[in-house]
């Protein structure tokens, strides 16, 4: 290594380092304002899981320190939630970056109407959830439903099935109502994703004499990494805290109870306040380590592939 180029790898280095130090002070008011915004109701909530506190039962309020939390994670509710949280979330997201990606590769060819139907697309992520919730709730409905028609008319499994009454079936109706909603979100980011790829590595790939699923294989898919992990940050996180559609379809019944509808039902309808906090801080608990989990794999690859493609 010569002597101009540790000059310029640290003159580099001291450039980086004062662009830093810019951008840590020119975030720092935002950063102290949005953790002073959430620092409040988080340790509020904190302080409140700490009590045992109930609205029913007048002059029940105690300090019982870690007991809440205790008995959360003794008892089968909690890890049963737990559970059919993760169930739903692993499920939804794995069909939602499967049916996000070939979305965005439909919505990323060239053809007449190509602004329109992409209009259309969004369509369903622009709904109110608990719009889209009782629309799926009528599908379904035993009697009335179109679904249950169609399949007895078709003779395929699951005609004379109460969906949104049978475990199982329920949480299939809850999946499939989430992915229709949120895979054009996905598909969203995917296809930003693909539009940042270069028209140049399609040509180089075409020169070589690759065939389109070899192309898709090894020239698409590994660019379009850091989109569909993106994504499936996004949604993964989102999943853990799903609440309404569980809410609006089955409130919770036939083993669709998520870690939120279970401190919801805690906090509301049995009044329990500290049970009710300590479930919330455990959801939020949940959530913050998934998001380390993927801040440190996920965000890692992003990174690495950005500084691959710099380079």
């Amino acid at each position: 290594m010569t002597v101009r180029s540790l000059v310029t790898e640290r003159h580099g280095n001291t450039r980086d380092r004062a662009e830093r130090r810019l951008a840590g002070f020119m975030t720092a008011p935002s950063l102290i304002l949005m953790a002073l915004v959430a620092a409040v109701p988080i340790g509020y909530a904190i302080w409140l899981s700490l009590n045992q506190y109930s609205l029913l039962q007048v002059g029940l309020s105690r300090f019982v320190g870690l007991g809440n939390y205790v008995d959360a994670l003794a008892g089968p509710d909690w890890w049963r939630a737990f559970g059919q949280t993760f169930l739903f979330a692993g499920t939804s997201v794995a069909l939602e970056m499967v049916l996000g990606t070939g979305m965005a590769m439909l919505l990323n060819l060239t053809f007449r109407g190509r602004a329109l139907l992409r209009t259309v697309v969004l369509v369903p992520y622009a709904i109110i959830t608990v719009v889209s919730a009782i629309t799926w709730q009528t599908m379904f409905d035993p009697t009335t439903g179109f679904v249950p028609q169609i399949l007895a008319a078709l003779h395929l499994p699951g005609a004379g099935v109460v969906w949104l009454g049978e475990q199982g079936y329920a949480m299939a109706v809850i999946v499939m109502a989430d992915v229709w909603k949120t895979t054009p979100f996905a598909a969203l980011i995917i296809l930003a994703g693909l539009q940042s790829i270069s028209q140049e590595t399609y040509e180089a790939a075409e020169l070589d004499g690759a065939s389109r699923w070899k192309t898709f294989a090894h020239v698409t898919l590994p660019l379009l990494r850091p989109a569909i992990v993106l994504a499936a940050i996004f949604r993964t996180l989102d999943a853990l805290r799903i609440f309404d559609l569980p809410f609006v379809l089955t409130h919770g019944a036939n083993g669709t109870q998520s870690m939120s509808m279970l401190a919801y039902t805690q906090l509301n309808e049995n009044r329990l306040v500290g049970q009710g906090s300590a479930l919330s801080i455990l959801t939020f608990i949940t959530v913050m380590v998934v998001s380390a989990v993927y801040i440190r794999f996920g965000g890692g690859n992003i990174r690495d592939i950005a500084r691959e493609d710099r380079s």
